[in-house]
Order: C-alpha cells, then sequence, then structure tokens
C-alpha cells in the first residue's frame, strides 16, 4: 500500500487532495482491492467498476452529512476503505468482521443498511424530503445498478420522486450490465438502447471534438449533446419522470465524473446522472468473465480462479437444477421460473436445455409468484426457483395470487437457515414459519440430498402450492437416487429408536447433529420431513411413548415447526415437556455457518447440552 492510500482515513483526508492526485489514489485504491478481496473472498467485479465513481462521490459531496445510498450494496468496498475501514478489509464478512454490505452500526457513513436490490432512491428520497421538512441543506444520492432499476419498486420511487421540485436529490444510474444474470425484458431493452451503444460512443465523441480545441465552447457541446439524445431518444424515459436526465458519462473517467458531480451539486430538483462503467475493470480475468468473479472465494490474483483437482459434492443448488431438467424431460407441463438468479438457484443448464420452458422474469419477485400463479390457471405446472429470503418480497402474491386459489406452484426455497458470510440480510430463517400459517400451503425440510430430490418429486405431484426448503452448500453428502419417485406425502420417518425418555423431532438438515447427539443421550430421532403438514399419527406415536420432546430447526422458534407441534399437542391435550430448539428472536450476523449454528447450540454438542439442561433429573 502506497502514502498516498495510508494518508485516506476518511473522505475529509480525501478531499483535502489536489484532483490531479486522486488518478493515482484510484489505481492504489484498485490494486488494494484486488489483494484484499483475493484473501477473503467476497464481491469483485462490482467491487472494481465503481472505485472512480466512489472517489468522486466521497470527493465532491460532504459525506456524511451527504447520504450516500448504494444498492444491494455488492459495490461498496471501495466505500468502506476510504471511510476509515481499510485496516479491517481483513475481517471482511468473517465473524465479528466487517459486513459485505452497508450497515448503519458499522459506520456513520454507511447511511442505510441494503443487500436486496432497488430499495435505494425510496430510502434517499426519503432522507431527502426529511431534511427540506427539517430545513437542511445536505444531498441525498441513490447509487443503483441498471439490473435493480428495472425492478417495480425502483420506477414506484422515480414516480414519487418526480413530482418533488425543491428537494436535493441524485439518483445515480451505474450502468455496468452486472445483473447476477443477465438483464432481461423490455424495459431493459429500453434501457439498453437509452444508455449504452452507438448513443454514448456518439455524445462522447461530439464532447471530445469540440472540447479538444476550444474550452471555451463547452455550452455548445453540451447543447449538441442534447440534441444528439433527442434524436436518437426523444424524451427520455427518466426526464418524463421529472429528472433532469445527464449523460451518459464515463464512470471510469474522473476529470468528467468530478465536474459533472460538482455542477450537480449546485441544482436543486430531482437529478439524475447515468454513468458508464466496466465490471471488473482493470483486472484483466475478471473482466474476461465478470460473473466467475461476482462473489469468488479466496484465490491468487496472478493466476485467478482454479477449479479443484477433486470435484467438490454436489451442493443442493445442483440438486434442485439437475432434479429440474430430470422432471423437465419427464413432463412438458413444467416450467422453471426465476427472479434473476438464474445461476444462483442452479438453472443455467435448465435455461440450455429447455430455453422456450425457462423465464427469467428480473428482479421482480412480486411479479414472478404471480406469473406463475397465471401459468398455473392454464394447466402448466409452475416451478419457482427463489432464495427464501427473497420469497418475503413477494409475500401478498403468495398469499392472495396462489394460495387462495389453491394453484399448484411449486417453490424451490434456497438458502434456508443461515447463509454463512452474507449475515442476516440473506439468511431463511423465516419461511417456515410465514408459509406454514398460509391456507392450502404445504412446507417440505428435506434432512440430504437425497430427500430433497425425492420431496421435490413429492411436492411437484401435488395439486396445491408446497414449499421446499434447503441449505446453501452441501449437506450429508448422501447421493440422491437417479429415478424422480418422491416420498409420502406429509409423512415422517423414526431415524433412531432410543431407550431413553427422550425425542428429537427434526425438521431439515440438521438431523445429522441431532443424530450425533442421540448417540450421546440414546434418544429417539425422528426425520419430520414436513413442516405442514405434520405427521400428527408419528408424532402421537413418538408422543404416546416419550416423555420429553424436542423440536429441532434451522429457521425461527418463535411461529416455526417447533410451534405447529405444541398446536397439534395442545389440539389433542396431550401434556409433555417439549425444548424447542432453532434459531433465536434476534439477527445472526456473518460467519462461518458451522460456527454460527454451533454458537446457537445447534451442533451436536449444543443439542446435547440444551437437552441435559433442559430435562436435568
Amino acid at each position: 500500500m502506497s502514502d498516498l492510500l495510508a494518508s485516506i482515513q476518511s473522505p475529509h483526508d480525501l478531499r483535502k487532495l489536489p484532483r490531479e492526485q486522486l488518478k493515482p489514489l484510484a489505481k492504489e485504491l484498485r490494486e488494494f482491492l484486488l489483494d484484499s478481496v483475493s484473501r477473503t473472498g467476497g464481491h469483485l467485479s462490482s467491487n472494481l467498476g465503481t472505485v472512480e465513481l466512489t472517489v468522486a462521490l466521497h470527493y465532491v459531496f460532504n459525506t456524511p452529512e451527504d447520504r450516500i445510498v448504494w444498492d444491494v450494496g455488492h459495490q461498496t468496498y471501495p466505500h468502506k476503505i476510504l471511510t476509515g475501514r481499510r485496516d479491517r478489509m481483513p475481517t471482511l464478512r468473517q465473524l465479528d468482521g466487517l459486513s459485505g454490505f452497508p450497515r448503519r452500526d458499522e459506520s456513520e457513513y454507511d447511511t442505510f443498511g441494503t443487500a436486496h436490490s432497488s430499495t435505494s432512491i425510496s430510502a434517499a428520497l426519503g432522507m431527502a424530503a426529511a431534511a427540506r421538512q427539517k430545513g437542511e441543506q445536505r444531498h441525498s444520492i441513490a447509487v443503483i445498478g441498471d439490473g435493480a432499476m428495472t425492478a417495480g419498486m425502483a420506477f414506484e420511487a422515480l414516480n414519487n420522486a418526480g413530482v418533488e421540485d425543491n428537494i436535493r436529490l441524485l439518483v445515480i444510474l451505474n450502468d455496468n450490465d452486472m445483473s447476477i444474470s443477465p438483464p432481461v425484458g423490455a424495459l431493459n431493452r429500453y434501457l439498453a438502447q437509452l444508455m449504452s451503444g452507438q448513443f454514448y460512443a456518439a455524445a462522447k465523441q461530439v464532447g471530445k471534438s469540440v472540447l479538444k480545441n476550444a474550452p471555451p465552447l463547452l455550452n455548445l457541446a453540451r447543447r449538441i449533446e442534447q440534441g444528439a439524445k433527442g434524436i436518437v431518444v426523444p424524451g427520455t424515459l427518466f426526464e418524463k419522470f421529472g429528472f433532469n436526465y445527464v449523460g451518459p458519462i464515463d464512470g471510469h473517467d474522473l476529470d468528467s465524473l468530478i465536474p459533472t458531480l460538482e455542477n450537480l451539486r449546485q441544482l436543486e430538483g430531482p437529478q439524475f446522472l447515468h454513468v458508464v462503467t466496466r465490471k471488473g475493470q482493470g483486472y484483466s480475468l475478471a473482466e474476461a468473465d465478470p460473473i466467475a468473479y461476482h462473489g469468488p472465494g479466496k484465490f491468487d490474483p496472478a493466476v485467478g480462479l482454479q477449479k479443484p483437482a477433486t470435484p467438490p459434492k454436489p451442493t443442493f443448488t445442483q440438486i434442485f437444477g439437475t432434479w429440474l431438467c430430470d422432471m423437465a424431460e419427464q413432463d412438458p407441463r413444467l416450467v422453471g421460473i426465476t427472479p434473476a438468479m438464474r445461476e444462483g438457484s442452479g438453472m443455467v443448464e435448465f435455461h440450455k436445455r429447455f430455453p422456450e420452458r425457462y423465464y427469467d422474469v428480473g428482479i421482480a419477485e412480486q411479479h414472478a409468484v404471480t406469473f406463475a400463479a397465471g401459468m398455473a390457471c392454464e394447466g402448466l405446472k409452475p416451478v419457482v426457483a427463489i432464495y427464501s429470503t427473497f420469497l418475503q418480497r413477494a409475500y401478498d402474491q403468495l398469499i392472495h395470487d396462489v394460495a387462495l386459489q389453491n394453484l399448484p406452484v411449486v417453490f424451490a426455497l434456497d438458502r434456508a437457515g443461515l447463509v454463512g458470510a452474507d449475515g442476516a440480510t440473506h439468511a431463511g430463517n423465516y419461511d417456515i414459519a410465514f408459509t406454514r400459517c398460509i391456507p392450502n400451503m404445504s412446507v417440505a425440510c428435506p434432512a440430504d440430498e437425497a430427500e430433497c430430490r425425492q420431496l421435490l418429486s413429492t411436492a411437484y405431484e401435488q395439486d396445491h402450492p408446497v414449499t421446499v426448503r434447503y441449505p446453501r452448500g452441501t449437506g450429508a453428502g448422501v447421493t440422491p437416487a437417479a429415478s424422480l419417485e418422491g416420498l409420502p406425502f406429509g409423512k415422517g420417518e423414526i431415524r433412531r429408536q432410543g431407550q431413553g425418555g427422550v425425542a428429537m423431532l427434526v425438521f431439515g438438515s440438521l438431523l445429522y447433529p441431532a443424530l450425533q447427539a442421540a448417540e450421546q443421550l440414546d434418544a429417539t430421532v425422528v426425520n419430520m420431513r414436513w413442516a405442514k403438514p405434520l405427521d400428527e399419527a408419528l408424532l402421537l406415536q413418538v408422543a404416546g411413548s416419550h416423555a420429553q420432546l424436542v423440536t429441532i430447526e434451522d429457521g425461527c422458534i418463535m411461529g416455526g415447526a417447533g410451534s405447529a407441534v405444541l398446536e397439534v399437542l395442545e389440539a389433542h391435550q396431550i401434556e409433555r415437556q417439549v425444548l424447542q430448539l432453532g434459531l433465536p428472536d434476534s439477527f445472526i450476523e456473518h460467519g462461518d455457518p458451522a460456527r454460527l449454528y454451533q454458537m446457537q447450540g445447534l451442533d451436536a454438542d449444543g443439542i446435547a447440552a440444551s437437552i441435559r439442561k433442559r430435562f436435568a433429573a
């Protein structure tokens, strides 16, 4: 690290630098970023693309008095480095270390917590309106990517903001073509025409040719550029929303960024700046394959990402992807739907093999669910692949459009339970609680990879909505059968018959640490498989022969599967000592998942210790 970057402890230090030192600072920042992320893992491509933009924003605006809201937050590592957290970057996404996303409790420069997409404009508009109401002159800036811009919430915010004349709001569109999955939809096509390509190149050339020899003709150049924009796109979308649209400009050119931001800082009303950046900028391997370097683990920057010598165990995501293709081969009614998470949800192969039955609906979880409902009404069999944490965004649609009409939609809920480095924003802790309370919904909790495939088949066979929840990464390593045969609907199994008075009722992948704990206690272990419907006959059988029951789940205790067990016992007026183990009524931060589960007492030793403590003679 050079003396220049080392001298920056806060944006106040950055703003003291002469402008000619900003380019070498940006170069050093990019080198530091690459070295840091290669040691810790984390999001890389998006961060390499925002180095100059981050420098320019903190240089021009008086942060933290002026508020910057970073949409999603994948791109905030340069921001963290420049705002006093450079020395803590080795702790990124690790237990008790820096978050991979903005957090209000981490820094005063993190003005709004983000991790889900398309929230920035709404939040920044709220801040701008609050400043106006309080008589403050500070600015509010939303930085949003082109993928997030296609989501409905972003346009709801634009629609609201465009009628507010006397606010200091700047929306910066970071146009880097960097959705995790390729951007889709008619709106994206329009935005692509508006934002990039020939118009951008032509406008840039016009500016260069005019200004090259005659700097005083800046105003003329601007008029020419605006005229060119009008020819290509008569009345841009953002101007129709009431914004003053400026751009596009090169997001890596500090000589363009800084004067433009300085000019916009002087203006009242909603402003819209369009910057074009390159994902992976400055690291050729990431530029060539930005998706591979979107969220890499540790790697050697000199050689880049390498395939492991021995193939790793298949993940639950891969198990789902294989099942989806196999079932589609068998049933032509199957359609696969994803809200912009093709890679993350394991649908790349399905897209290749069945392109006419693959639907990426963009970052639009609400639409994804209702779209699936419409298909189900017409006799198709939709499978919606969605992270547990993102299904939260479509809760009304789940109830009103799917469950109320009792439509046969399968929800493949990836990332159930704790997710590790992404932390509380991405944890799938609540899906059992918020889905089991919905009439007509069923909830399957496979214990391992083999059960995951089988229960997906069982879910697909039903004539009503079913969720199948499974964790991130690998499980116990149980190889699935090649067949598409399912398991009995709503039925569990006794996995271990103990001789003591304790029976563990396990929902999901915590079955395996529970079995280890049972060896210490000689306890019975029941693999419940379904949180809804509960296997009441099996539950009553076990309750009849055991005085103490323990429910175990990788979801929230409040309202979860354990609560369902208590409801059944109460309905049958059965009194038993019941211990509920699961995730507490608190948000659990980022870290290694195994360590996090251990801290919650959900590893084998922790389960055994909790049982001994609760049922001590």
